[in-house]
């Protein structure tokens, strides 16, 4: 997949050093990826759930942050839409970011 882009991934683990290691991890996973569909993002990460639009959401870090992204599967394109932790996510409408 083709993941646009890096650097909000960057700036929060500047901010949060302890979310780099697992959002590098989430990274190098989705680059190799493939996906068809909701249910290939799934065989990889099994705690990821999608929303309306196309957007899924990851539990990263043991589940310590969220990562937002909107998916276009046909062209193999993640769009990173949010990064941050469990608060700041309560704060936003995932349907819109």
């Amino acid at each position: 997949m083709h993941i646009i882009s890096r650097k909000p991934l960057h700036e929060f683990s500047d901010k949060h050093p302890a979310a780099k290691t697992p959002l590098d991890t989430w990274w190098a996973e989705v680059k190799r990826a493939n996906w068809g569909s909701f249910a290939d993002v799934k065989e990889v990460f099994g705690s990821a759930d999608v929303v309306a639009g196309n957007r899924v959401i990851f539990n990263i870090g043991g589940n310590k942050y969220r990562l937002v992204v909107k998916v276009a599967y046909r062209s193999g394109t993640v769009y990173v839409r949010f990064v941050g932790t469990h608060a700041e996510y309560d704060k936003i409408d995932v349907k819109t970011v």
